[in-house]
């Protein structure tokens, strides 16, 4: 499939990290990465509608109007503490002055009221900052709990990574060498069947002269000059250590 990436790394068994130009190589594939993304000035345009508006209310968009604007903000209004008489021209109104009067007795029991909140708050405060505080604990145990959890998972992972691949490395340094013994075996083989050759022609007289080699003699002087020229046992080394770790 085009674009498919095969993951073949194992890093608990892989060597070479180190080996100098890796960092480099790892580096440019980096800047040609960073090359190819081409972010466009607003890169959230595709992004999709904002979700902050939904939790926007009338008077947190009207402050925010008023920010952009760059206005004042209002002064506290202290209208709700004032407890003013009628107006001089409804001095001579009963009706404005029971008004006065019913604002008065608001202005009372709101006091009254605030007055209960702090002795409540002096009886019980304590008490309920110590069930706040407990309550508290208790969340950050549980988040404590759930994080050790996770470490313990998530070291569980790469132990079990780590077996996986280590087990893996094992296989295949095994299957490693029993290719090298397989392709020693065929050099091997390849070696010996091409000298019968040349002997069997020798032996049915059809041996040429020393400038006029068979071709079989030429594929046998073409073979690598280690297995011409040592031990089948130090072939079979030299190709393991081609291909061993």
């Amino acid at each position: 499939m085009a674009g498919e990436v095969i993951v073949d790394a194992l890093p608990y068994i892989d060597q070479g990290y180190d080996d100098p130009g890796v960092r480099e190589a790892a580096l440019g594939m980096v800047e040609e990465e960073c090359r190819r993304y081409r972010p466009t000035k607003n890169y959230l345009e595709n992004a999709g509608q904002e979700l902050s508006t939904a939790f926007e209310t009338s008077a947190l968009q009207r402050e925010m109007e008023r920010v952009q604007q760059r206005l004042p903000m209002e002064p506290l209004s202290m209208k709700r503490y004032e407890l003013p008489p009628p107006p001089a021209g409804r001095l001579g109104e009963p009706t404005a002055w029971s008004e006065s009067v019913d604002n008065s007795h608001a202005q009372l029991s709101h006091q009254a009221t605030r007055v209960l909140n702090l002795e409540l708050q002096l009886q019980y405060g304590s008490e309920a900052w110590r069930s706040y505080l407990n309550t508290l604990q208790d969340l950050v145990t549980r988040s404590q709990n759930i994080h050790t959890q996770l470490r313990k998972q998530i070291a569980s992972v790469n132990w079990e990574r780590k077996r996986s691949q280590t087990a893996s490395g094992a296989r295949l340094r095994a299957l490693r060498r029993r290719w090298a013994h397989l392709v020693s075996d065929n050099y091997r083989l390849e070696r010996a069947l091409m000298q019968l050759e040349i002997q069997l022609q020798k032996a049915k007289g059809q041996a040429p002269a020393e400038d006029d080699e068979p071709a079989d003699l030429e594929a046998v002087k073409l073979l690598p000059d280690k297995l011409n020229s040592e031990t089948e046992k130090e072939v079979q080394k030299k190709i393991e250590d081609m291909f061993a770790d």
